[in-house]
Parts: structure tokens; sequence; C-alpha cells
């Protein structure tokens, strides 16, 4: 996602995307590790935009 569409979200609202998040990198992990991953780019895009989100909740506060 572009950082962009971060700005536009609450702080509630980015809490529930990084959650989110969170646990499609967990499930990519564990598809990791059985050696089913189809596009292990995610990983480094899931923790781009985990990062973005919490750039944006840090500056709506």
């Amino acid at each position: 996602m572009k950082k962009h569409t971060f700005k536009d979200l609450s702080i509630s609202d980015l809490a529930n995307k990084e959650r989110e998040l969170r646990g499609e990198l967990q499930m990519l992990t564990l598809k990791k590790r059985v050696g089913q991953v189809a596009k292990p780019h995610r990983f480094s895009e899931i923790r781009r935009d985990i990062a973005r989100i919490m750039t944006a909740k840090r500056l709506a506060q």
C-alpha cells in the first residue's frame, strides 16, 4: 500500500490494519517453514506496510 492511503485512516483503523498485516506475516512465516510460499516478496512488502502504519499512528497522536 502507498503511504498516502494510511493518512486518511483513523487510529483504530490503523490498529486493525496492523493486526491484519501481522497475522498475514505470521501465516507467511509458517508457510515458509513448510516450503509453500508462492510470493516471497510479500515478506518485505508487509514489513514495510507495518512500519508505515506505525509511523502514521505515531504522527497522528
